[in-house]
């Protein structure tokens, strides 16, 4: 693929090359025009030549043998040394008797150059899980966020005007805690993301019942519905609301499974809370 700074592209290549070998044109007047040296205009014609116009597309600029390529063995114990006794470069490097950059670059090659890709337990790479097909399984939950007074939290206004946004927003609402402190209140994200390719539905609510839970996973299964999408099972916490007869019967009536992770084990739902995170990194 070429780069962004590339002076000729795919196309540019073959017109290049028509020119010099099909109209006559000299190299070195065809580089004038295309603003590029001779000897480059020479190569796409004599590619040109050999092999037409299927010469022109882009090739892979790795070498056919790299004779300084670090051994396979010792490839094998760098990663044995990171997997089981989580060394850094410098520390392999120092038993393996290996520069440090080698390492470092082993490691970026096989993807373990970074602790949070290995499991604490094991010591071997995390393998991350995806189902075979939109719809295949749902993750359902709910996140809470503190709702932002109007005109603008402390952290943006600073506090004495947050202060002053605070009790504002508190006499409009009426919200009062104790000793007459404004409370501004809590906001639910009720969230419903895909497996397979991450698309979200979220809603956003005053409480986490779970009536107002249903109501959120029908509307989700209707969008996605609408986008050709057939659910067959869903995926929570044990939440009150997930864990309620109401809930156990709509999930029976709209014909989809529902599963509950193991407890005290949040990570088999934690796509939720990574997509949030980096929606909320950046723009969506």
């Amino acid at each position: 693929m070429s780069h962004a700074n590339a002076a000729l592209t795919p196309r540019a290549r073959l017109r290049l090359a028509r020119l010099i070998v099909e109209d006559g044109w000299t190299p070195s007047v065809a580089a004038k025009m295309f603003m590029v040296s001779t000897v480059t205009a020479r190569k796409w014609a004599a590619r040109f030549r050999a092999e037409g116009a299927a010469g022109m597309a882009d090739r892979s600029s790795r070498p056919h043998r790299s004779p300084h390529k670090t051994p396979e063995v010792l490839t094998r114990e760098i990663v044995r040394l990171r997997w089981r006794h989580r060394l850094g470069p410098v520390q392999i490097g120092g038993r393996l008797g290996v520069p440090a950059s080698t390492v470092h670059a082993v490691l970026v090659r096989c993807r373990v150059s970074r602790l949070s890709h290995i499991d604490r337990v094991t010591g071997e790479p995390i393998r991350r899980y995806e189902h075979p097909h939109p719809g295949s399984l749902l993750h359902v939950d709910v996140t809470k966020f503190g709702n932002i007074p109007d005109g603008g939290g402390h952290r943006y206004v600073g506090r004495p005007q947050g202060r002053h946004n605070a009790q504002a927003t508190a006499r409009r609402t009426g919200q009062r805690g104790h000793r007459y402190r404004p409370l501004i209140g809590t906001a639910f994200l009720h969230t419903v993301i895909d497996d397979h390719s991450r698309v979200a539905y979220v809603e956003i609510h005053a409480d986490e019942k779970a009536d107002t839970a249903i109501g959120v996973l029908n509307r989700a299964l209707a969008w996605f519905a609408e986008r050709g999408v057939r659910v067959e099972r869903v995926l929570t916490d044990n939440g009150s609301c997930y864990r309620s007869h109401a809930w156990r019967d709509a999930c029976a009536t709209l014909g989809i499974k529902h599963k509950r992770t193991r407890p005290y084990r949040p990570q088999t739902n934690g796509k939720i809370c990574e997509d949030l995170e980096r929606r909320c990194a950046g723009p969506v």
